[in-house]
């Protein structure tokens, strides 16, 4: 709701100028005018960024001579200076290379991050998102180098680690054929999720389901829906504790993709994937009642129909395309 919050904003300017800090001010308003002019935007976080990092410099240098008076209160103080103005800094830094990210232009978003790695190299959030950007480009060895400190630095407690994380280092492993690590990372997840579903029987974990339709979505977009529709009809075993809406959305992607392809006769679909298809839509079906298809915004003017917005209908209405496809219905 950007136009909401810009409206905000303009209506109650002498409210901004009292409450809000001028950093937080120019950040919000480079956000804001992100959404009709991202160049713009681009130059306004620019500034901001070249600001923070005159700041970051003067604060290296009064830690450096704090450091050769070996004055410790000083040294504590301007360290804990530059924590928050390092933080403000990777802040604007992300808004920055979000613009570029939502073009999908990875090689620019890597060379805002190289950029500013003087600054930022030590910062788990700027390494984790640097991680991303290599694993969007293909650089797998360069995201595992960032991915696994992390992964590493929670091996005990792994479900603490962003499945999303976990996922993209598997998937990283598989593409630079370490399949044993990429097995047995999944081995300590699967493990990990069966001791709290045995503590907690209530409790829904999503680690392990997100970490093989990652997998699956992977396989399907290199075209073996063989095994990338199996890996996805995997993960959401079983569907009483793995079927939800976002779970949902990234399974029926992958059903969608392989039914567009069959109805090119670009691909075959051996008959047990076939049968397997249909018996996951079927179970999908009857579990699916009481998931939403989709979450609507609260604000939303025009409304899904009640009866449409349920996993149910949806997986009806795959299962009778896939009756079209394969011309059972004839």
């Amino acid at each position: 709701y950007f136009d909401l919050a810009a409206d905000v904003l303009a209506e109650n300017a002498h409210l901004t100028y009292k409450f809000l800090s001028p950093y937080m001010y120019e950040f919000l308003d480079a956000l804001l005018t992100c959404q009709t002019a991202p160049e713009e935007a681009f130059r306004m976080f620019d500034e901001m960024s070249s600001k923070l990092t005159e700041q970051l410099c003067k604060l290296t240098k009064q830690l450096q001579e704090g450091r050769q008076n070996r004055d410790d209160e000083a040294q504590k103080k301007v360290l804990q200076d530059y924590d928050l103005m390092q933080e403000k800094y990777v802040v604007v830094l992300m808004a920055q290379a979000k613009i570029y990210w939502n073009h999908a232009h990875f090689p620019m978003v890597e060379k805002i991050f190289q950029k500013s790695a003087e600054f930022c190299n030590n910062d788990d959030t700027w390494r984790l998102n640097l991680a991303h950007v290599f694993f969007m480009q293909n650089k797998y060895k360069d995201a595992i180098g960032l991915y696994e400190p992390i992964v590493k630095k929670h091996y005990d407690n792994i479900l603490n680690v962003s499945a999303v994380v976990l996922a993209n280092l598997c998937v990283s492993y598989i593409m630079t054929s370490q399949n044993e690590e990429a097995e047995e990372l999944m081995r300590k997840i699967e493990k990990e999720e069966e001791q709290i579903s045995y503590d907690d029987p209530e409790q829904k974990v999503f680690h392990h389901c997100i970490v093989n339709l990652v997998i699956g979505t992977l396989y399907c977009a290199k075209g073996n829906y063989d095994f990338g529709i199996t890996r996805v009809i995997k993960s959401l075993e079983p569907y009483s504790k793995k079927l939800g809406t976002d779970t949902w959305f990234y399974a029926k992607r992958c059903f969608l993709s392989l039914l567009e392809n069959m109805s090119k006769h670009m691909i075959m679909l051996r008959d047990a994937v076939v049968q397997e298809s249909f018996q996951f839509l079927e179970l999908c079906e009857g579990y699916g009642k009481e998931v939403p298809a989709l979450i609507e915004q609260p604000l939303e003017e025009l409304h899904v129909h009640i009866g449409k917005n349920t996993v149910t209908y949806e997986a009806r209405l795959l299962k009778a395309l896939f009756y079209e496809v394969i011309s059972w219905n004839k």
